[in-house]
């Protein structure tokens, strides 16, 4: 069991006890979900915010702060004789729970009590918003809410302050999510060098879930590996690459501590690119560096994100595709008909941290009214950058033909697209390029002690060497 010195979650539970006034707060722990029968269950992930402040990466307990006593308790039971003989000897919980500074513990029957006793003497009692259906389920039990009606009575107090606390990520979890770069970069590398004609997509898939998993950890998410790069979250790892063949590879390390990893990389199978590949690629790759060269605290990422959109915008006008005033155009939104998502979204111990606890208060908390309009709607993260704010880089270009025949029939943005133009590129696909940043007191840099490779003549040394 891996985990940080036991004073980092002391710490953490302490920063969190300054803010809360009053009351006590339900931390839910993650329980086993079964595959296709009960005792054949799914690789077990922790509650990130309850991995956060307790440590614990496995499954059957609950957290609790007492933020009136001052104290913080593991609920949880000890292993039967049962349990050694499939599992082997276990720690006990309250060993377990020394491990990560916290000295009371009580089992698991005992947790209903300790919150009626809170409740029946009128003391608050703080839960965030709950994304899996059995921690709902036990919250409606505990507390007495319809199952319907649980995430409504979510504290926005207790959720703005971890919120707050965990998007700034401290010294500890800077330098664990550096060294983790380098399974990442091991994963994508090894994707580029497997990337010959008559390969299918999913060898390259379950080499690179096999470098996750040789590592300790798994993927952060579902790879994301696809010749039809047009297809934001392309899923579908059938098809055979040939020669030529632009291949998007959207992946991530989730590391036995559950932090994160995510980048993205597009590349021609065979490892050279068309005149037209290369068009689009550089304005991609403009745009991603200059966000990296304009990001610094103080600047609000949502700006970085209309940097990278014009940057596209004024690239496709160089090439024809689009046309008019550049400025005018994105402010029109006719750039979302090739970028229609958000330039990142921030990353930590999820690969979009947080996302559960409500994207808006964590990327936008009350700064910005989210926008309804296509594409910038998809912007997940547009706060003013702080130093120790982790968040990715992920423009692209993309050529969706269902969108741009929609888009065309409707005449829409006509004074700043090219539609005859773009009809030669329906079969592009997309091309996006992703890093993971982290914002310093005088700037931003790349996670990792080198970025993986991004460069045209980087990546022709490099894609079908294997």
């Amino acid at each position: 069991m891996k985990l940080f010195d036991k004073q980092v979650y002391s710490e953490r539970r302490n920063a969190l006890h300054k803010v809360i006034g009053s009351g006590i707060a339900i931390f839910p722990g993650n329980s086993n979900l079964p595959y296709n029968y009960k005792a054949n269950i799914f690789r077990f992930r922790q509650d990130s915010t309850f991995m956060y402040y307790f440590g614990l990466p496995m499954p059957g307990f609950f957290g609790i702060m007492d933020f009136d006593e001052g104290k913080d308790i593991i609920f949880g039971d000890d292993i039967t004789i049962e349990d050694i003989i499939w599992m082997g000897e276990q720690p006990s919980v309250a060993e377990l729970a020394f491990s990560v500074g916290v000295n009371d513990t009580l089992n698991s029957e005992k947790l209903i009590y300790y919150i009626k006793d809170a409740i029946s003497k009128n003391r608050k009692v703080h839960f965030l918003s709950q994304y899996r259906s059995e921690s709902i389920i036990k919250l409606s039990e505990l507390l007495g809410i319809p199952l319907n009606n649980v995430n409504a009575g979510l504290s926005r107090e207790l959720t703005t302050a971890v919120v707050e606390q965990r998007l700034v990520k401290s010294s500890v979890e800077i330098d664990h999510i550096d060294s983790i770069m380098d399974v990442a970069y091991e994963m994508h590398t090894t994707a580029m060098r497997m990337a010959k004609n008559g390969v299918f997509e999913q060898e390259l898939v379950g080499a690179m879930e096999g470098i996750a998993v040789s590592h300790g950890g798994y993927v952060s998410f579902p790879i994301i590996l696809s010749k039809h790069g047009e297809i934001l979250h392309n899923e579908n790892h059938s098809n055979r690459l040939a020669d030529g063949d632009l291949l998007l590879v959207d992946g991530g390390f989730d590391s036995p501590l559950g932090y994160a990893t995510d980048h993205t990389r597009t590349f021609p199978v065979g490892g050279n690119f068309s005149t037209r590949q290369q068009d689009i690629y550089e304005i991609v790759l403009r745009a991603n560096n200059a966000v990296h060269e304009n990001a610094r605290p103080g600047i609000k990422y949502r700006d970085m994100h209309f940097l990278a959109c014009t940057t596209i915008a004024r690239g496709l006008k160089e090439i024809g595709l689009m046309k008019g005033d550049v400025n005018e155009a994105v402010n029109a939104g006719a750039h979302t008909l090739f970028m229609p998502h958000g330039l990142g979204h921030a990353m930590g111990m999820d690969v979009h941290d947080m996302e559960n606890l409500g994207e808006d208060f964590v990327g936008y908390a009350g700064e910005f009214k989210r926008s309804t309009a296509f594409g910038t709607a998809y912007l997940r993260f547009a706060r003013t950058l702080k130093p120790g704010y982790v968040m990715t880089n992920e423009p692209g270009i993309y050529f969706i033909p269902a969108l741009i025949d929609k888009w065309k029939g409707e005449s829409l943005h006509a004074e700043f697209i090219n539609y005859d133009k773009i009809d030669d590129y329906r079969s592009f696909g997309g091309v996006r390029l992703e890093d993971d940043m982290l914002v310093t007191n005088d700037g931003i840099r790349n996670l990792g002690k080198r970025r993986i490779p991004i460069y045209p003549d980087e990546l022709k040394k490099i894609i079908g060497k294997a």
